[in-house]
């Protein structure tokens, strides 16, 4: 936008607009603020990186100076959110983790918000370099992206205070409830695939409703229209501390996946870089800070790991 001519020495004038007007400008230039910030969101906390960072720079000097674009499904406390005290700026272990990537090969990141089941259709179309948002790494996803495995995966099953349905896990227990997941996840179908069992027990089957987001998924709980929400433990956990009264845990349980980071496919020097980057954060120990920072357990770190397309 251009500014007023300026003598010096000489105080500009403001344009004589009307009041209406100038709050009008006002809010629709907040607003614009706010989208811009959402994309390009100030940065988390950069660890320090390892001195192993430079042999990596020089081995992979392409990325050194560049911004490469983050996905993120922003609505997972402890791994990507909204920062409460400032809108511009997402804050979380995942937010941490990708900036001391970047700082340790050599480029910025920028962000990306959208639903949870664009993540990846965001990736493959090339409007995101790179995905590192509390994603499940499976051989199904891995058709779309190669991915690098950070953290292993254990789910609660987020129920209403009481558990009043007396649900058990992703068994039979399940059997004429609700349940309220995010479109993609890998819960969806391990649910959907207990209406055999339900109809041989002369029960009627579990019923889903999808949404976009975790925090959309436990409002569903606070309203009554739906009875549980399995997944991430640590994103289970910290519904239940932001809702005590209301809110409860009845279990954790083993998933047979890993979290990882997503990348595009065919580009096998990237993914090389990202993995060698992670390792060299794993065996300095700042990923384990990362976690403790960002209340994640420990136990979560997993050394990294290939998830392909077989």
């Amino acid at each position: 936008m251009n500014s007023p001519l300026v003598v010096p020495g000489q105080r500009p004038s403001r344009p004589a607009w009307p009041v209406r007007l100038r709050r009008l400008l006002a809010t629709a230039l907040g607003t614009v603020a706010l989208a811009l910030g959402a994309v390009g969101a100030a940065h988390a906390e950069v660890f320090p990186t390892p001195s192993e960072c430079a042999a990596l720079q020089a081995k992979y000097p392409q990325f050194k100076g560049k911004t490469l674009v983050n996905a993120v499904n922003p609505h997972t406390p402890g791994y990507e959110t909204i920062d409460p005290k400032n809108p511009e700026r997402y804050i979380g272990f995942d937010i941490d983790l990708g900036e001391t990537i970047g700082a340790c090969l050599g480029f910025k990141i920028s962000y990306k918000p959208v639903t949870f089941a664009a993540l990846l259709t965001t990736l493959q179309s090339g409007q995101a370099d790179i995905v590192i948002s509390d994603i499940y790494a499976t051989e199904e996803r891995a058709k779309a992206a190669d991915f690098i495995t950070y953290s292993k995966v254990f789910d609660g099953v987020l129920v209403a205070k009481g558990n009043p349905k007396k649900i058990t896990g992703i068994d039979t227990s399940l059997c004429g409830t609700v349940a309220a997941e995010n479109t993609g996840y890998v819960e969806v179908p391990l649910i959907q695939a207990l209406a055999a069992q339900c109809k041989a027990a002369g029960k009627p089957e579990p019923q889903i409703q999808l949404y976009d987001n975790n925090q959309n998924c436990i409002q569903a709980i606070l309203a009554g229209r739906a009875d549980t929400y399995i997944n991430d433990v640590n994103t289970v956990d910290s519904a239940v501390k932001a809702y005590p009264d209301k809110l409860e845990k009845a279990l954790a349980v083993t998933i047979p996946y890993s979290v990882g980071i997503a990348v595009p496919k065919g580009k096998t020097d990237f993914r090389d870089a990202v993995m060698a980057a992670l390792v060299a954060l794993q065996k300095s120990g700042a990923h384990t800070e990362m976690l403790k920072k960002n209340g994640l357990p420990v136990e979560n770190l997993e050394a990294p790991r290939l998830v392909l397309a077989k």
